[in-house]
């Protein structure tokens, strides 16, 4: 899971990352919106909500924190400056008025086989389920979220879920679509990828392996 001359702080935050499904990336940081000339911000005004949400966690969620916690139910949720990728979702969406807390929980209540079996767990867990990419990929593709995957641009509208497997690892991570672009058309994504929230150029960077809208009212 690391490479050769990795620093011990790297080896332990993927071991931690493990247990939540959603994993930091030990490559260098992609390239932001601030001070690249070659990522210029191209915003629209007013940006959609999910997008607002998201980028409201940009300089308060600032440490990647992959640890187990008991959380209250429903709307639980770890401390405001921490958190993996998924937390980025979680709390976008809860502005949105979808717990994805309660509603992971309690589909897999429901339908606990139709999840992945990757944790050795025989109930659901109501204080980590929804904080596990896989989780989150199933319980979008159960509830029509899905979109096609594509390698174009302008299939990846502000708002949109990506989920990725990561080159040179393989571990998993999710984020959601800015608006926001590169100069070339290139969305950048909000996420958080070992180094709290941020908003950074991403989309293609790595293997794209689920594509996620929230249906219309």
């Amino acid at each position: 899971m690391t490479r050769p001359g990795s620093a011990p702080w790297t080896v332990l935050l993927l071991t931690l990352a493990a247990a939540s499904g959603c994993q930091p990336d030990p490559s260098p940081a992609p390239a932001t919106t601030q001070g690249s000339a070659t990522a210029p911000a191209v915003a629209h005004a007013p940006s959609p909500p999910l997008v607002a949400a998201a980028r409201a966690q940009i300089g308060v969620t600032t440490r990647y924190d992959p640890a187990y916690q008991v959380l209250a139910y429903p709307g639980g949720d770890v401390a405001p400056d921490r958190g993996v990728c998924t937390d980025v979702l979680v709390r976008a969406l809860r502005q949105q008025g979808l717990d994805l807390q309660a509603r992971v929980h309690e589909d897999m209540r429901s339908h606990f086989s139709a999840y992945p079996a990757l944790w050795g767990l025989a109930r659901p867990d109501r204080n980590i389920d929804h904080r596990r990419v896989p989780n989150l990929m199933r319980w979008f593709e159960r509830h029509g979220w899905q979109q096609p995957i594509s390698t174009r641009a302008a299939d990846y509208p502000a708002g949109d879920i990506v989920a990725w497997k990561l080159n040179g690892n393989g571990l998993l991570h999710v984020g959601i679509i800015s608006d926001r672009q590169r100069a070339d058309g290139t969305p950048l994504v909000i996420h958080n990828i070992a180094r709290g929230t941020r908003e950074e150029n991403l989309l293609f960077q790595h293997t794209i392996i689920g594509h996620y809208r929230m249906p219309g009212p």
